[in-house]
Formats: structure tokens, sequence, C-alpha cells
């Protein structure tokens, strides 16, 4: 099986959520630019399946300063600060770009965008549409795309970043339905590949959150950051079992939705008694989690979401994606609590870039949640859709600048992903079967607690599964070979740097780990891995 089809243009995104086609637009205004998704774009990803809305800062009272401070909190102060500037200084002109392409977000009585209040923020910030924001958000852009001169490709899998020298110049990728190859060779790639939390057993992404652009980036020599921090969002729905972990919006408690355990104890007041259900993402699913750890939760290991003190109206407005959801699961959320418990559901970490969006590797620019360093340990609901505009918008565009490079496709780069696809035919263990021991394994852990027994156990799990010979039975599914691939690799560098940091620190807890300082005056940085080096960062503590 060869790659004889070529396809050379200026810009390749990898990515078709918020940010791929955000960057994809940005670029396609400096020459010929072509958008790959493993998924039927605007189908697969996080950005389409996100409810709770967009932060921007609109309003008198609030300010791009406030929105920094909330932000750089929120993520235990390990967020790249001129990132987080970029965002919140941007994310307002990015907002009236999306309303002037004809998005529809909700609007208050003075007839100005509506905004809600999100955890861990000291203002309403948050539009949204009711709670289909992101839906809302690929609608439109989807009809940009549409009107573009973009050339899109559709249920392709990326199988391995091209490179001469130090520099990406495409990529090989292969039809999933035929199992045909095609090289694209471009001046700069734009990995916009969204999160990989479909490595926890229990996860809000959709099929397609496996970790790709991770292992993509990792195998070409990209430096990545703190792929410890993986939020793991408090309320994921229960049951039944086959939607275990399907997002709760945290839409729901900006409403003033409650949460109660079992013993009908709102019980945030002994974690967080001054932000209660509307504290950090972090801080809420460490309570839910030790609610349940010590017998205060649900018979299925959740506790209870309850809306029921809302008016009907409200909640029919506000949450109606929400309320039809329950009442499929035969629940009327104006009448009877949700029972909902953590699920793992973003993935702060990241290859690292710069505000441009460009990555430690020529040719290569990143964007959205495949990228680190904007939302430090822990991220704000609300911040991730405005970073897919803001940053999708900077790397589009440091991509579609790029110099012509005129690369040569190096045949042995070809020969040996050729090789691994010959390897797939004559391997022995169907890929679903090393998927649910990974999965297993990460939840078990490397979950909302950790310990240095527990996360070396992981590491050796996600290692081993690396080397099992996965097996393709057609053409059809070599792409599945190498997606549970990804995840194995994505998986090894999320226990790698949980490893590399003795703290707690945002998402990542060590519960074996006593330390004397907190996230403010923490002596460490980023944690880096990288084929040539890892490590944590040391900093200097002012005291």
């Amino acid at each position: 099986m060869r790659a004889d089809d070529v396809i050379s243009c200026h810009v390749l995104v990898i990515g078709s959520g918020g940010a791929g086609a955000r960057a994809a637009i940005e670029a396609q205004k400096y020459g010929d630019t072509v958008l790959i998704s493993k998924s039927v774009v605007g189908k697969g990803g996080c950005t389409p399946m996100a409810e709770g809305g967009y932060n921007a800062v609109l309003r008198a009272g609030d300010s791009c300063v406030l929105h920094e401070e909330d932000t750089l909190r929120g993520g235990a102060y390990l967020n790249d600060p001129d990132l987080v500037q970029v965002l919140v200084r941007e994310s307002p002109e990015r907002f009236r770009e999306l309303l002037e392409w004809g998005a529809l977000f909700d609007i208050s009585s003075d007839n100005f965008p509506a905004q809600r209040s999100f955890g861990g923020q000291r203002f309403p910030r948050t539009c949204y549409a009711g709670d289909r924001s992101g839906h809302e958000m690929m609608l439109t852009l989807l009809e940009h795309l549409r009107n573009s001169d973009v050339k899109i490709l559709q249920e392709m899998a990326v199988l391995e970043l091209l490179k001469e020298g130090d520099a990406v110049i495409g990529t090989v990728a292969m039809d999933a339905r035929s199992g045909e190859m095609t090289v694209i060779r471009a001046d700069c790639t734009v990995l916009a590949t969204g999160g990989g939390t479909r490595m926890y057993d229990i996860s809000t992404n959709s099929a397609t959150g496996t970790g790709d652009g991770y292992a993509l980036g990792y195998r070409a020599g990209a430096t990545l950051i703190d792929m410890e921090m993986v939020q793991f969002h408090p309320t994921g729905a229960v049951y039944p079992y086959d939607v275990r972990g399907r997002l709760v919006t945290e839409a729901v408690r900006g409403e003033g939705g409650i949460l109660l355990n079992a013993e009908d104890e709102r019980f945030m007041a002994r974690y967080d008694p001054q932000r209660m259900e509307l504290s950090t993402r972090d801080v809420v699913a460490r309570a839910i989690a030790t609610e349940v750890e010590e017998g205060r939760g649900t018979s299925r290991k959740g506790v209870y979401l309850d809306v029921t003190h809302l008016p009907a109206k409200k909640i029919e407005e506000r949450l109606p994606v929400m309320l039809e959801q329950f009442l499929k699961f035969g629940v009327d959320i104006r009448c009877e609590p949700m029972e909902v418990a953590p699920t793992a559901h973003h993935i702060m970490g990241g290859l690292q870039i710069n505000p441009e969006g460009k990555t430690s590797l020529s040719g290569l620019c990143a964007c959205g949640e495949v990228a680190g360093g904007v939302h430090g340990a822990n991220r704000l609901g609300g911040n991730a859709l405005a970073e897919t505009q803001v940053f999708g918008k900077r790397a589009g565009e440091s991509a579609g600048r790029a110099p012509s490079r005129q690369g040569r496709i190096d045949p042995l780069q070809l020969e040996a992903v050729e090789n691994r696809v010959e390897r797939f035919f004559s391997g022995t263990t169907p890929p679903w079967v090393v998927s649910r021991q990974l999965q297993k394994a990460m939840w078990e852990n490397a979950g909302i607690f950790r310990t240095q027994i527990g996360l070396r156990d992981a590491l050796k799990v996600t290692e081993s599964l690396l080397d099992v010979p996965v097996c393709a039975v057609s053409s059809q599914n070599i792409t599945e070979c190498f997606t549970v691939r990804n995840m194995c690799l994505s998986a090894s560098l999320v226990a790698r740097s949980a490893l590399l940091r003795p703290e707690s620190r945002g998402a990542h807890v060590r519960s074996d780990v006593k330390q004397t300082w907190d996230a403010a005056t923490s002596p460490y940085g980023h944690t880096w891995v990288s084929l040539a080096s890892q490590g944590i960062m040391r900093q200097e503590v002012a005291g």
C-alpha cells in the first residue's frame, strides 16, 4: 500500500473544530489552503458539543485586567501570561466578528449580548446561545468556510507529519473509507486536532478526542508542556451506562443550579463557602469525588445537581439541551434533580506555542486544545471557545505568512509509514482491546487523585500497550490502529509529565505529597517532554 497521490498547498490545517476552521479561514487569505478532518467537518471534535459559552469582556464594570487575573488565578498561575493577555484582549473582537458573520447568541433586555456567571470569575462575562453555544459557533464558521477558497478533505486521518531537516513540510494521510494514502505537501502546517480525554474510561469527548495531535507533534520532535494537567469536569451524566460522562454543562450551575449529596446537604459550603457551586472546576470536581469516596454519594457513585427551585420557563429557555437530554433518560429536571459525577474533559497541556501560535518546530503552528500554556493548571469554563477563535486566527495568520519552502518529501519517511501499515495486517490484537485496557489504567491511576505508585503503574501500562501488535482486518480499520497507538502515546505523555511534578497544582493532585507552598508561591513552572529531553522548570519564589 503506497502513497501515490500528492497534494501541494501553502497552508495545511489539520482539524476541523472551532480552532481549525478559524485558522483555515484566516490562512486562505494568503494562499492555497487545505483543511483535513478525520471526521465530517462540523460534526467531530468538542466545539459543536460545547454548551456553556464564550468569555469576552463586553460590559462596563468588567475589564480585561479582571478577566486576566481570574484566568491566572484559576490556572493556578501556571499559565503563560503572554498567552493569557492575548486571549482576554482579543476575545471581544473575535466574538463581535462571529456576530457579524451571523452567529445568533442570546441577548438581554437592553438588546446587548447576554452573559452568565461561570465558575472562578468575578463578573458574568460568558456569552451564550442557550446551552448550545459551540454548535451555533460551528454553524457560523462552516458557512464562512463554504464561502471561502479552502479545500476541505473529510474523513481522512493524518498518519504522520513529514519533515525536511528540522522543518515540518506536510503530512501523509489516509482515507478512512478506502484506505488510500495521500501526501500533502505544505509550506506551513497548523495542528488543530483538539484534545484526547478518550484515553480515560469516562470522558465528555466525542470519538475523535483521541490525542492524535499530541502524538503527531511529539513524534515530529516538538516540545509539549504541562501534559499532566487534565481537567475533570465536575458534572457528567452518571446513567444510563452508555452515556456515562456526557457533559452536563456548567451553565446549569451558572443559572443557579445547586449540588447536593445523598444526605441532601449542599456540600460545597465545606470546600469553597464563598463561591460555592461557582468555584473553579478543579475544586468542584475534587469536592464531588471526595463526597463519593467518603460515603455521601448516591448508589451510582454520583451526587445531585438540582435546578427544581428555578422557574420552569427559565430552564426551558436557558437550558433546552439539558432538559431534552435528561427527558430522554426519563428525568424531568424541572421536577427532579440530575445525578452527576466528574468526567475527563479537557487537557490544558499540549504543544508549546508563542503568541503567534508557532511551535518549537519550523513550519508547524498549533491552536486550540492541542496547544498548551493558555489555561495553565486549570481552565475556566468559557475560555476554551474564546481560545479557538483568538488563537485559531493567530495561527492561521502565522501560517499564511510563512515563506515558501519547496520541501522535498523524503521517500524513507513514507516507507516507514507504509511499513507500519503492513505490520498492522499481521497484528493479533483488535484495537478496541488495547483502548479498553488503556482507559481503565488511566482512570484508575491517573485520574483526579494521583500517587507516584499509581502513576508508575499507568506509565507501565501505556508503554507496554505501545508494543502490542494491533490488528487491522481490512483497509477500512487501518486508521483505527493508528488512532489507538496515538492514544497510548498521548497517555504515556500524561503519565510521564505527572511523575515530573512533585506537587499538587490545579487539576493535578498528588495525594501522597505534602507541601508547604500554594500555587502562587510554587517553586515549579512548566513540565516539558520531547524526543530529546524531559523535565520540570524551577523558578525563584519571591519571599
